[in-house]
């Protein structure tokens, strides 16, 4: 410990004190033994390397076990792209990188997302075939998961030769989904879910009048009257699905809305009087579906072939009651594996792929229906999170982090030691000794002793706060000499939790996290991440694997403090399902910019067809009620009384806070703000004196559309 101790010598002894028997502090000695160990959870892996690879990172962030096969590291250390999976050729990847332009930002891939669609249809093809299965299957896909327009149009145009289809839970969903199937397969299914009101039932079968293929699924006992009643009444035949109650429960955190005493569905007693009230209305011909619902993230293909099992064994007595029984809809809880583990024991982990998922549902189907002797059905799914979730990445940037001072540098241990108390100079005598003789525990007993008594006195007063900034940097050096220092940096990033992760706030959801770049050089740190709202759970300091922090790269050069040169992204991974949807408005920190990027055969491999900045500050502000051109009005009146010496006009005041309101609420990177004569401007070093009129031009619209 021989910083320490030559800091500890280099201090003079109190007046009336000696140290050691002497009137000067000890001569220094280091400390024997090694420092107190560390937290290996914690530690960097270091192996025998020593160089730096883009495999070994491709390790260290399990990028082969949840990312495979659409994204991996290439030569240069950055992220890549592989758009169409395992068929994807090397010079058809997207380098990550190179589509960074406004953060935050979301790149959408549909590439990706048309690969995860035919993937699954031709999963279930494959497991129809080989088993000989005597119907077919087709898809909807839930658009709740994300009801952004170009991914439901893009569903549709991709499945339309799957006859895929989508499902709704509500009025608007229902809206939205019946435009967009008129341009789909007219054999795709519209599959109405949720709770209904006869509105949404009269729209439903005004879907029917316009020859979608849609089924109203019973949630409630209660909707058959409305069902029946509106379908007379506008002379419509509907085709009605009912969702079952199954004893079959799934125990994880997404298992709540499975077994008896779920949210949704109906009891085998509600089936039987469905079917009787059908029959005595004389449309039991319209029953031609059953759904169920397992729960999200099914961990195991056996819950999945036993909750199958029994709904076939529901789907057949149907068929013996009279039912004119067409297809079974399993429902969604199709996982993804989040954290690459490949363990059915976990919320974020599946133990099965695609592959095997199709071949469990058909094999308990058919081996049900067999039985009992009934034609095979359609068998469709409501796969939302395992077709979405791999096409959308967030991007963001770390604009700073946390630095461990050097306190060593900066201590005046005279004028500190003048000002203890005595208990306090007792303590620091005692600090000294523990350090020369190398006793780390009682070291650190004594600082944290000197330090509270330190507190104390300058609550009382009698302490200035310069000494307390040296007990302070003295009680740090002590930890980092014995190797007690957290060793967990917080990295700030430009993003809001709330409104970007909303399900990492809400229930834990942990999704990967990876730099995009620099990932041919060993991070030299680890860190959790500190969003920009006000907000003390506004961070991110649970990571996959059940790390607590995410090994991260120090940041280069001045970017040490935000609007620095050098730049650090990271990107978070599996997020295109929900959170889009469920994004709040904490701080007023709207949505991040979109892209919608395509694989191409330019120089880089990509194009950006489309381009969507996020909301502005004026966009948040009318969400809340706020009618910003009144805003700018008041403003602008205030601007007017108030007058100015230093030769501003209030018309360029003026024009700076009306670009105020244009200005997306997250920070701009490498961007300087100046008011000039002109008004507010906003930009660069490079263009820092450009017209404020221009700059606003360049910072609302994206500059390329093909790269």
């Amino acid at each position: 410990m021989p910083a320490l101790a030559c800091c500890v010598d280099a201090a003079v002894a109190p007046p009336g004190y000696a140290f050691a028997g002497d009137s000067s502090l000890p001569s220094p000695v280091p400390f024997a033994g090694d420092p107190l160990a560390t937290n290996d959870a914690e530690a960097l892996p270091t192996g025998e390397h020593s160089h730096w690879s883009p495999s070994l990172s491709a390790d260290l962030y399990r990028i082969d076990g949840w990312g495979a096969p659409y994204f991996s590291i290439n030569t240069s250390g950055n992220i890549s792209v592989r758009p169409y999976g395992k068929n994807t050729l090397p010079h058809q990847e997207i380098d990550l990188l190179k589509i960074v332009k406004k953060l935050p930002l979301i790149v959408r891939l549909p590439d990706v997302l048309q690969n995860r669609l035919e993937s699954l249809q031709s999963a279930f093809d494959f497991a129809i075939q080989s088993q000989g299965y005597g119907s077919h299957y087709q898809g909807v896909f839930p658009v709740k998961c994300n009801q952004d327009r170009f991914i439901v149009e893009d569903i549709v145009k991709f499945g339309s030769a799957f006859r895929f289809g989508l499902e709704a839970g509500s009025k608007p969903e229902l809206l939205l989904a019946m435009s967009c199937l008129c341009k789909g397969n007219p054999e795709a299914l519209l599959v109405c879910n949720g709770f209904k009101d006869a509105d949404y039932i009269a729209l439903a079968l005004v879907a029917r009048k316009l020859a979608l293929n849609t089924v109203i699924v019973l949630e409630q006992e209660e909707e058959l009257d409305l069902v029946i009643n509106l379908s007379q009444k506008l002379s419509v035949h509907p085709v009605i699905g009912v969702r079952a109650k199954l004893r079959t429960k799934h125990a994880g955190h997404f298992g709540s809305t499975s077994g008896e005493k779920g949210k949704f569905g109906l009891t085998t007693t509600q089936i039987l009087r469905v079917v009787r009230k059908l029959e005595q209305a004389g449309m039991l011909d319209s029953l031609q579906l059953l759904h169920f619902h397992i729960g999200s993230q099914i961990p195991s293909t056996d819950l999945l072939a036993d909750g199958v099992s029994e709904a076939a064994q529901i789907y057949c007595e149907l068929v013996r009651l009279g039912a004119h029984m067409r297809v079974i809809d399993i429902g969604g809880g199709l996982g993804i594996d989040y954290d690459g583990s490949k363990s059915s024991e976990s919320d974020i982990s599946v133990g099965y792929g695609l592959e095997e998922y199709a071949m469990a549902v058909v094999r308990a189907v058919q081996h049900v229906c067999d039985r009992k002797s009934v034609k095979h059905p359609v068998i469709c799914s409501e796969s939302g999170r395992a077709l979405v979730s791999h096409h959308s990445i967030l991007i963001f940037e770390a604009v700073s982090a946390t630095v461990h001072d050097s306190p060593a540098n900066s201590l005046s241990l005279q004028r500190f030691v003048e000002g203890l108390s005595e208990e306090a100079r007792v303590d620091y005598r005692n600090l000294s000794a523990a350090a020369v003789s190398g006793e780390y525990e009682t070291c650190l007993r004594f600082a944290d002793q000197l330090k509270q008594r330190c507190v104390d006195q300058f609550k009382e007063g009698s302490l200035g706060i310069e000494q307390l900034a040296d007990v302070d940097g003295l009680c740090d050096l002590v930890s980092k000499e014995v190797g007690a220092t957290d060793p967990v940096r917080t990295y700030h990033v430009n993003l809001s939790v709330f409104t970007c992760i909303p399900d990492f706030w809400g229930i834990g959801q942990l999704f990967p996290i990876v730099p995009i770049h620099r990932l041919d050089q060993r991070p030299g740190a680890r860190g959790i991440l500190s969003d920009l709202t006000c907000d003390s759970d506004g961070k991110i300091d649970k990571f996959i694997g059940g790390e607590s922090s995410l090994p991260l790269h120090e940041l280069e050069g001045s970017d040490v403090v935000f609007g620095g040169s050098g730049k650090y992204y990271l990107g978070m991974f599996l997020g295109g399902a929900y959170e889009e949807a469920l994004g709040g408005l904490h701080n007023l920190f709207g949505g991040p910019s979109v892209v919608r990027v395509l694989q191409s055969d330019g120089p880089h491999s990509f194009a950006v067809t489309r381009a969507m900045p996020g909301p502005s500050c004026g966009d948040v502000l009318r969400v809340m009620q706020h009618e910003p051109e009144l805003m700018f009005e008041t403003l602008k009146h205030r601007a007017e009384e108030c007058g100015h010496e230093d030769g501003m006009t209030n018309g360029s005041l003026a024009s700076g806070l009306a670009l105020s309101f244009h200005k997306m609420p997250y920070l701009v990177a490498g961007s300087s703000c100046c008011m000039t004569n002109s008004g507010y401007y906003y930009g660069n070093e490079d263009n820092y004196n450009r017209a404020a009129d221009s700059a606003a031009g360049d910072d609302d619209h994206w500059s390329y559309c093909f790269a």
